[in-house]
Order: structure tokens, then C-alpha cells, then sequence
């Protein structure tokens, strides 16, 4: 095939190509589409016609008319360094063709020099294409540079006026949400005060209910034996009056043995108030020798009798496993008697809440509630000892998924309005503030164990 359809192609190609990337104009694009389409068509139509001569002059034509256009309009600009490049093959090939038409003896004579000019031409050509290529490359990367440095320096100054308005914006929201915070803070000490105050008044309601049920049981027996011995003495009056000493003498120890009673009974109502003002007053902040055995199982009964003053249907099986080799320990006995409170309370609702769903799934009352305490001496390594507390009950457990989070403050299970989530936070302070621990284990719909850890000091 000659080289002048390949050099017409690759021109046109080339003008459409760049003229694409530096200068989009429709119109000229469409122009040298048809026209590079055009060439294909004309090369195809002379490789099956290589007979016809003119052909070649319509090549020859058509790049003097490409050379013309890129001369003429500024918009091939960036294209005559690669016009001035093939321009002396095109000059070339019409001197030699003119020779050949006008007198072909001639043109056989100087051949030989007309195709070593051809190869110099061809050379020259391929080498300034490679040349422009290279310049065209390092303009491209140089104005690509410099267009992105422009685009950059715009950008910074654009995002520098953004960011100071924004910071303006920023500055004056932060100096507002910051008087918010502080506001905010003030009331969220104030309610957490408050919070508190409202979880140990909620323990103290709940222990007075056990309290007045547990009195109740002493002053019972007090109010009966005392309307016994009333009757026994008028008895053992008119046994005096009729003369039957051995009647009035077995009637006084009947009496007397109530009264033993009635001491009996009037000394642990004295007890239970007395542990109702010291669960009720301020912590004093000083430990002192405590039998744990005797507090756990006095909350334990006072926790049950509470919660049977609200929910008369509940009933639990309370089980205790005491080790009677501890003796008394150095506690705050006000504030761990808070512990063991909030976890006896908890345990008896957890149990609560299983049995009412029990009953409710078609009258299941297979479910009997249970909460158990036991106490432990137990010896670490080296010397040190520690009782172990263990409060369990067979409720529905707590879910893996909030497990984690039973210590933090505000945090329940409970549903809105039955607990602040203080409880257990509370009690978790206090036992870490006696030098101890608490962790508790549970079990999806078999129950829960919190273990307390105490040192014995």
C-alpha cells in the first residue's frame, strides 16, 4: 500500500484526537470524523483498484488540503510543528509524480536520488513526530502542572473562606453549647443527687414494709399472751378465793411462762426497730464488728416481708446456707445492709416476674420462686482470708447482651417507673469502697448469682 493514505490517517487522526483534548469544537470534530472515515473508505476502494492512477493525486490532494487547514486556522495551532514535519514528503511526492507524468525518462534517471530523498524525507518526518510527540508530552504534563496548581490555589482560598466562616459559626456554637453543658451539668448533678436519694428512699420504703410485717408477728404474740394472762390471773384469783392452792400455783406458771413470752417477743420487736434506725439513719463512715450471718438473714426476711406487703399472692422459698465459723467481721453494716437489701429485693423480683409469666402461660404453676444466701470463709493465698457472700435466686436471669452494663449507673431491666437503675451502681461503690468485689453470674431462664467478696479485717 503507498505511505500517503497511512501519512493522511494518521494526520487526520491526529487533528481529531488533540483537537479533542485542547480545543473541543463540534464542528470540526464532525468534519474530521467523515474525513477519517472517508480515508479508510479510499484506501479500502485502491487496494481492490490499484490500477487507477488519479487516485494517488486525490491523496496527494487531500493532505495539501489537510496542510492548507492547519496553516490557515488557528485552531490546528498546536499542529504545525507536525505540518512542517510531513510537508516535504508531501513536496516531495508532487515534484516526483509531476517528473514521472512529464517526462518518465527523466524520472528514471534521477529515481535514485529521488528515493534517498524520500527516505530523508520520511527520516525527517518520523524524527520531528517523535520530536513534537515528546514536546507536546512535556506541555501537556507543564500545563496540566500549572492547571492544577491554579485549581489548588483556588480551591485553598475558596475552602479558607469556607473554614474561617466556619469557624466563626463553630466558635459561636461552641461558646453556646458550652453555657449549655454547664447548665446542663448543674442539673444533671442535681437530679443524680436527687436520684440517689430517691433509690435509698426506695430501699427504706421497701425495708419498712418488711419491718411493719415482721413487728407485726412479735407484737401478735405480746397482744395474745398478755390477753392470756389476764384470764389466767382472774383464774388463779378465784382458785385463791376457793382455797385450791395447787391450782393457783400451777396457774401462776402458766403466767409466768407466758410472761417469759412476752419478754421473749417484745425484745425482738426492740430489735427490729433498732435495726430499722440504724438502716435508716446516715452511715457514720466507721466500720465495726458485724455478724454477717445475722444481717444477711435479718435483709433476707425483711427484703421477703416487703415485698409481700405490696403483692399479698407472692410467695418464695428463702434458703440459707450460713458458715458459723466467721464470727464478726469490720464492716459498715448500715451500707453493706444497703447491698444485700437491693440484692435480696432484686432476686425476690426477678422470681416474682417468672411466676406471674408462668401462671399466665396457660395456668403453668409448675414454677416454685426461690432466693438462697450463704455465706463462706475462704482462704487466699498466703495468710489472707475473705467471706464470700452468694445471693441466688431462679428467676429469668440477665440477658448476655447487657450483662456487662448491670454496674453502671442507670442502667435496669426493670420497665420505666420500677427502677432508677442506682441499685446495683450504689452497691457496687460500697463493696469496692470495703475493699471487696461483686461479679455476677447468670444463666438465661435458669436465674442469677452475685457473689460478694469481702476482706476480713
Amino acid at each position: 500500500m503507498p505511505f500517503e493514505p497511512i501519512l493522511a490517517f494518521f494526520l487526520i487522526r491526529y487533528l481529531l484526537k488533540s483537537l479533542r483534548k485542547f480545543s473541543p469544537d463540534p464542528e470540526w470534530e464532525r468534519i474530521l470524523t467523515i474525513s477519517l472515515y472517508g480515508t479508510v473508505a479510499l484506501a479500502i476502494f485502491q487496494f481492490f483498484m490499484h490500477d487507477l492512477g488519479i487516485i494517488k493525486w486525490i491523496w496527494v490532494i487531500l493532505l495539501l488540503v489537510i496542510v492548507y487547514q492547519i496553516e490557515k486556522n488557528p485552531i490546528f495551532d498546536f499542529a504545525k510543528k507536525i505540518m512542517y514535519a510531513v510537508l516535504p514528503f508531501i513536496v516531495l511526492e508532487i515534484f516526483s509524480d509531476l517528473l514521472k507524468l512529464v517526462s518518465s525518462t527523466t524520472y528514471y534517471e534521477v529515481k535514485n536520488y529521488i528515493d534517498f530523498a524520500f527516505a530523508v524525507a520520511i527520516t525527517w518526518m518520523i524524527a520531528s513526530v517523535i520530536k513534537s510527540n515528546k514536546q507536546q508530552k512535556a506541555l501537556e504534563v507543564e500545563r496540566n502542572k500549572t492547571l492544577a496548581e491554579e485549581q489548588k490555589s483556588k480551591f485553598i482560598a475558596a475552602k479558607k473562606d469556607e473554614l474561617e466562616v466556619l469557624v466563626n459559626e463553630r466558635t459561636s456554637e461552641l461558646v453556646k453549647q458550652k453555657e449549655e453543658l454547664e447548665h446542663a451539668i448543674i442539673e444533671l448533678k442535681e437530679t443524680q443527687a436527687q436520684l440517689i436519694q430517691s433509690e435509698k428512699m426506695a430501699s427504706l420504703g421497701e425495708l419498712t414494709a418488711g419491718i411493719a410485717h415482721e413487728i407485726q408477728n412479735p407484737l401478735n404474740f405480746v397482744n395474745n399472751f398478755s390477753e392470756i394472762n389476764t384470764e389466767l390471773l382472774a383464774e388463779m384469783k378465784n382458785e385463791l378465793l376457793t382455797g385450791s392452792k395447787e391450782e393457783a400455783i400451777a396457774i401462776a406458771n402458766d403466767v409466768i411462762e407466758n410472761e417469759t413470752k412476752i419478754n421473749h417477743h417484745g425484745k425482738r420487736a426492740d430489735s427490729i426497730v433498732k435495726g430499722m434506725l440504724q438502716h435508716s439513719r446516715k452511715s457514720s463512715g466507721q466500720k465495726e464488728p458485724t455478724d454477717i450471718n445475722a444481717l444477711a438473714d435479718e435483709y433476707l426476711r425483711l427484703s421477703y416481708h416487703g415485698l409481700r406487703a405490696k403483692d399479698k399472692s407472692f410467695n418464695a422459698t428463702m434458703e440459707t446456707d450460713f458458715d458459723e465459723t466467721i464470727g464478726k467481721i469490720n464492716i459498715i453494716p448500715q451500707d453493706i445492709g444497703r447491698v444485700l437489701l437491693n440484692l435480696f429485693n432484686n432476686a425476690f423480683y426477678a422470681t416474682n416476674e417468672k411466676e406471674k409469666e408462668n401462671k399466665m402461660q396457660a395456668g403453668n404453676i409448675s414454677y416454685k420462686p426461690i432466693v438462697s444466701v450463704s455465706t463462706q470463709q475462704l482462704k487466699l493465698a498466703g495468710e489472707a482470708k475473705v467471706i464470700e457472700i452468694k445471693v441466688w435466686d431462679n428467676g429469668d436471669g440477665i440477658p448476655q447482651a447487657v450483662l456487662d452494663k448491670v454496674f453502671q449507673p442507670f442502667f435496669t431491666t426493670k420497665p420505666t417507673g420500677e427502677g432508677t437503675g442506682l441499685g446495683l451502681s450504689l452497691s457496687y461503690d460500697i463493696v469496692k469502697a470495703h475493699g471487696g468485689d461483686i461479679k455476677v453470674e447468670t444463666s438465661e431462664n435458669e436465674g442469677t448469682r452475685f457473689i460478694i467478696t469481702l476482706p476480713v479485717s
